[in-house]
């Protein structure tokens, strides 16, 4: 296996469009688990650590973008206050040691379905920055990222720049089920934001089908039912966790059953929503 390890962006295109086949790797959260474990033998590791600029956020004509290696330490420190959901979401991954290496960009690389990052990305409405020597620049929504189980919209040549994001302009949350209270793997994840200047709500599923997926009939019936100026109502609430279940197309493996993810999504999408809504109504009182 060679070991590539480019010192600029440049370089980094030029490796990756010369060898499609090495795998990128920044923190190794993800991928060196799978080599120890026998699971991938890539042709080749394409070594992103000493590109400077993948680690650097910046404010750009009214949205963050966050490079590709900005650790979850990082964006929980520096960017909690306009990406909220995309905060909560980071403080529950792994360890510390973990939340020091790991990053969006190797979350969105690995694609998979358990990926704690992508339902905050998802409910934001974030746009995946990705890149190719010889393609340029494609800007690609979160909600067109995910392709299949571990599978995205990332062509063999093409490496991931940065996430974009528009500061929170309402209330966000995330709420993630687990085997144990901290680093595990999540049995399901949700994540809502409210848009109030659009009347709309964004939401997110993790783990819950083979991609990280909206709720688009939950997110449609709350465009149409919710009374801003008004309390969340109990029925308006039961009906957006029920279709935020249906929503998902779970399966049962060792950490739980596809009976009890949907269960869980239908609680956590009352809970996060709940959360919200009360976040929203406290900052317009006061």
């Amino acid at each position: 296996m060679e070991f590539l390890r480019p010192t600029t962006w440049d370089e980094a295109l030029a490796a990756k469009a010369d060898r499609p086949g090495a795998v990128p790797i920044q923190g190794g959260t993800d991928v060196m688990v799978e080599i120890n474990f026998d699971v991938r033998r890539p042709e080749a590791l394409l070594d992103l650590t000493r590109v400077p600029e993948l680690r650097t956020w910046s404010l750009e004509d009214g949205r963050y973008r966050v490079g590709a290696a900005v650790p979850y330490t990082t964006i929980i420190e520096e960017l909690g206050g306009p990406l909220p959901g995309l905060a909560q979401a980071s403080r529950t991954v792994g360890s510390p040691q973990i939340r020091n290496r790991g990053s969006v960009g190797g979350n969105l690389g690995a694609a998979s379905p358990a990926g704690d990052s992508h339902p905050p990305l998802l409910a934001a409405g974030a746009v995946i920055e990705v890149e190719s020597r010889d393609g340029g620049v494609r800007m690609i929504p979160a909600h067109e990222f995910y392709l299949g189980v571990k599978r995205s919209a990332l062509r063999p040549d093409e490496l991931i720049r940065a996430v974009h994001l528009e500061p929170a302009t309402g209330p966000q949350y995330f709420s993630k089920v687990g085997t144990r209270n901290a680093m595990v793997i999540a049995v399901c994840s949700f994540a809502v934001a409210l848009h109030p200047g659009e009347g709309r709500v964004g939401t997110g599923l993790g783990s819950a089908a083979p991609t990280p997926r909206r709720a688009l009939e939950a997110e449609e019936f709350l465009r149409r039912e919710l009374d801003w100026n008004a309390r969340l109502d109990p029925a308006v609430l039961k009906r957006f966790g029920e279709l935020c279940a249906q929503a998902a197309s779970p399966i049962d493996d060792v950490r739980g059953t596809a009976d009890y993810r949907r269960h869980a999504i239908a609680v956590m999408a009352r809970r996060t929503l709940t959360w919200a809504w009360n976040d929203y109504r406290g900052r317009r009182a006061a």
